[in-house]
């Protein structure tokens, strides 16, 4: 029976046993030292000794003075410096360091004599190259624990992943600290996609973000592929197996904040590509493409370098919120111009149904509960305590906007303004392409007739049957010619009108207000 057996490599060392040991003398016979004390005194060694027959612990005699003598031995040899400990303190006392006497140059020496300090018998290492291999890395003489690189140089490998060992709370091992060069612990994925920007692990894998392209990695298990091509998933020791790309050149940019999931779908921006991505089941999908391809397109690709794009999936109310923070710039967010633009993705409309007035750091969800984190505090969204349209602390007014545009290419006189919803609602901005309207203002309740009369002469919606309607008074300039035009007529002239409704004040934080639907009244007209 044929058996697979796997093969590991090992550092290789060679042992050599000396049998005897012989001191490597220098080309000069003797060699007479000058010494020079730390306060200046000269010192002298006597008698001249054989410099062929000297090694550390060689003991010599030093001479200090006339009659002041004491002995020492030799602690280094170096080509500049040689090294004494002393037996004892000398007489007068030498300004010495630790009992240590510090030799100055070296007369009559030519080189450095090379010892040997073992005895007969010892081993040593003649080859250690790691793996055996030509030119590989040598481990140094001695005893290591561990293969110790003397010069060790960082080296940051932003597309590639390495993991240690395991750790299990219930046994209690704890090998996160342990790298070992003897098992596959590296996985590289395609440099050109660029560097690797965010992780998520779901199930038995794992989905790796780059720049450019997003793949997955199978974990413990890879992927064996047959001559056709097909390819089937097996068991493995592998902790990071095979590194499967999704379809798509697409990829999360330098934004990991813009990620966010929820069940099996997974959303991010791609600053690169002016798009904003969902990944499901079904692979990768362009969500920027549901009637806002123009926005995306021109503020993903207004945003300056030190810009970012913030993401997370509200649970509350079942959507994708993501925040183009400009830092310096200015998008425009229906009729006002401000520093980000906050807007929401609905699922189950497949569209983007709202701008939201606050620019979060962070957003996430816990518990059915929706938050933001702004300039160090948390807030809770949809509790209501600072009021409606309140965020950060800070009232907004709230506002919808929409566009009529019955019979596209016929010119039409636009008369009314009407809507169903709540009380409060007023009509802030009225423009067609040709005229402006006058602003509408909210409805005030009659309660006799002089209210009555003064509600007349005030442009404001009228409550009739729980539905309220306006007029639209004409705010453009009288033309030139014209019998009657300009603020003395009713209802503008257009092809179409852009209609914004308001909640202003404490209208727009006092209570809850709905907006069912509005409408217009309209008739041809001719220029």
């Amino acid at each position: 029976m044929a058996a697979t057996l796997e093969v590991k490599y090992y550092n290789s060392f060679w042992l050599k046993k000396i049998k005897t040991i012989t001191n490597q003398g220098s080309d000069s016979n003797s060699a007479q030292f000058t010494v020079t004390a730390q306060n200046g005194a000269e010192i002298t060694i006597s008698p001249s000794f054989n410099i062929q027959n000297a090694g550390v612990g060689t003991e010599v005699i030093i001479n200090h003075g006339i009659n002041d003598q004491f002995k020492g031995y030799i602690l280094e040899l170096s080509l500049n410096v040689n090294r004494f400990i002393l037996n004892k303190v000398p007489s007068p006392p030498i300004d010495l360091i630790s009992n240590e006497l510090v030799f100055g140059p070296i007369v009559n020496f030519d080189k450095v004599p090379k010892i040997y300090t073992g005895t007969n018998g010892d081993w040593f290492v003649e080859e250690a190259r790691i793996r055996g291999g030509y030119n590989n890395t040598s481990v140094d003489f001695g005893v290591k624990a561990y293969v110790v690189d003397e010069n060790p140089r960082g080296e940051i490998r932003n597309n590639a992943l390495i993991y240690s060992g395991i750790y299990n709370s219930r046994t209690g091992i704890n090998n996160t600290n342990q790298f070992s060069i003897g098992e596959e612990i590296t996985k590289s994925v395609d440099p050109a996609n660029g560097s690797i920007q965010k992780l998520y692990a779901e199930d038995t894998n794992l989905i790796i973000f780059q720049e450019d392209k997003v793949s997955r990695a199978l974990i413990d298990k890879d992927a064996i592929y047959s001559a056709e091509g097909g390819g089937t998933v097996t068991t493995s020791n592998l902790v990071i197996g095979t590194i499967q790309p999704y379809g798509g050149e697409y990829g999360i940019s330098t934004e990991p904040e813009s990620f966010a999931v929820y069940g099996y779908r997974k959303y991010f921006t791609d600053r690169k590509r002016n798009a904003v991505l969902r990944l499901s089941m079904d692979g990768i999908e362009e969500i920027s493409r549901y009637g806002m391809t123009d926005f995306f397109r021109d503020s993903l690709s207004s945003l300056s370098s030190n810009s970012k794009v913030v993401g997370g999936y509200d649970l509350h109310t079942k959507k994708y919120d993501v925040s183009l923070l400009s830092l310096g710039q200015f998008v425009e967010v229906g009729n006002t111009k401000q520093s980000y633009s906050t807007l929401s993705f609905d699922e189950s409309v497949k569209g983007w149904t709202s701008f939201y007035t606050y620019d979060p750091d962070f957003v996430a969800s816990l518990k059915n509960k929706f938050y933001s984190f702004k300039a160090g505090g948390i807030y809770e969204h949809y509790n209501n305590n600072g009021g409606y349209s309140t965020f950060y602390n800070v009232p907004n007014n709230s506002s919808v906007t929409f566009i009529f545009n019955p019979n596209a290419s016929m010119v039409k006189a636009f008369k009314t303004v009407n809507y169903e919803g709540s009380s409060g609602w007023e009509a802030t901005a009225i423009s067609t392409d040709q005229d402006t309207g006058v602003p509408i203002g909210e409805y005030v309740a009659v309660n006799n007739l002089t209210s009555l009369q003064n509600q007349l002469f005030v442009n404001q919606f009228i409550n009739k049957e729980d539905k309220y309607f306006a007029n639209i008074n004409n705010n453009t300039i009288q033309q030139t010619g014209a019998v009657i035009y300009g603020n003395s007529m009713t209802g503008v002239k257009g092809f179409f009108n852009t209609v914004t409704m308001s909640l202003v004040g404490s209208n727009a934080t006092a209570s809850q207000k709905e907006l069912f639907a509005v409408s217009t009244e309209y008739v041809e007209s001719s220029y």
